[in-house]
């Protein structure tokens, strides 16, 4: 199969396409055709050893995690799923080797789920890691109805499903995001403040009494956090350890297949959707990394496989 692989640590020049051997289908996997793979920054942060510390990586490596398909094949003990089955998931397995910017991916069964026929492969790829974050912290977070949220970078693509997620559990929404994004957010339900100086002081005329929930997507904000996090307020980020030193919680995503489901049972009543800002083939990944390290996306970047 063709698949784009790296050999060794470093930037989008170490990557290339390769022929590689179909992927073996361990007990409890799946092997899935892929139609889609999304684009993620932790991708390249991966690819340029970010993680080594945390994760083993069997080189040549192929990366990605998300990814939208068909079930090729089943292993031993799949009841879930059927050949012919279409999926999405966070396929991220214990190490790094086999991922998901390839024509077929193994996965395991605990990283996949249906993909929602509301969606389409681009927007099912763009889903899962970055849904099932927004989802985690949120629920995590306990966010529930009557519930005031602040969302740190509401319109980057965790920032923008958790928007719609809490607004689905019945909480009003307050997001940051710089004012080109305002009109965008608006439309998701989302009450946006401009970050920067003065952000305090701007929730809080939106929230006079602090807010109950916090979602930091961006990192760096702890100091505005605590500023107008009501007395019994909770708060979580998935940049910034510093929040364990000031009761929050420091999140990391987990491939959970019923939150995953649970994503996909929100897109097909309508209440979520996935913004895809731009597609490459398979051969031009250098270019998608390339284009998700500036930063300035509206939405996901997706591969077509």
């Amino acid at each position: 199969m063709r698949a784009m692989v790296y050999g060794t640590y470093g930037g989008t020049e170490v990557l290339r396409e390769e022929r590689v051997p179909l992927p073996k289908v361990a007990p409890g996997e799946v092997l899935v055709k892929v139609r889609c793979a999304a684009v993620n920054p932790v991708d390249w942060k991966v690819m340029a050893g970010g993680l080594d510390s945390m994760m083993d990586v069997v080189f040549p490596a192929i990366p990605g995690w998300d990814v939208s398909g068909t079930v090729a094949d089943v292993g031993i003990d799949v009841p879930e799923f059927a050949v012919g089955d279409e999926v999405m998931g966070y396929a991220r397995r214990d190490s790094v080797h086999g991922g998901t910017f390839a024509e077929y991916v193994s996965a395991p069964v605990r990283t996949l789920a249906a993909k929602p026929a509301a969606l389409d492969w681009a927007q099912a790829a763009g889903l899962p890691l970055a849904g099932l974050t927004a989802y985690q912290v949120l629920t995590r977070l306990r966010t529930g109805a009557g519930d005031t949220v602040l969302v740190h970078n509401a319109a980057g693509g965790v920032g923008s499903l958790g928007v719609q997620i809490a607004r689905s559990l019945g909480a009003r929404v307050i997001g940051t995001a710089s004012p080109r994004n305002h009109e965008r957010l608006r439309a998701l339900g989302c009450e946006p403040v401009a970050y920067g100086d003065g952000l305090a002081e701007r929730v809080r005329a939106l929230a006079p009494d602090g807010v109950d929930v916090v979602a930091d997507f961006v990192g760096g904000v702890l100091d505005s956090t605590l500023a107008v996090l009501a007395a019994d307020g909770r708060h979580a980020s998935i940049a910034d350890p510093a929040v364990l030193g000031a009761g929050g919680q420091w999140m990391w995503v987990r491939p959970v297949a019923e939150d995953l489901a649970a994503l996909g049972r929100l897109a097909d009543a309508g209440d979520l959707t996935v913004e895809v800002a731009e597609t490459f083939p398979l051969a031009d990944l250098a270019a998608a990394f390339a284009r998700s390290q500036e930063g300035h996306a509206a939405g996901k970047i997706v591969v077509e496989v």
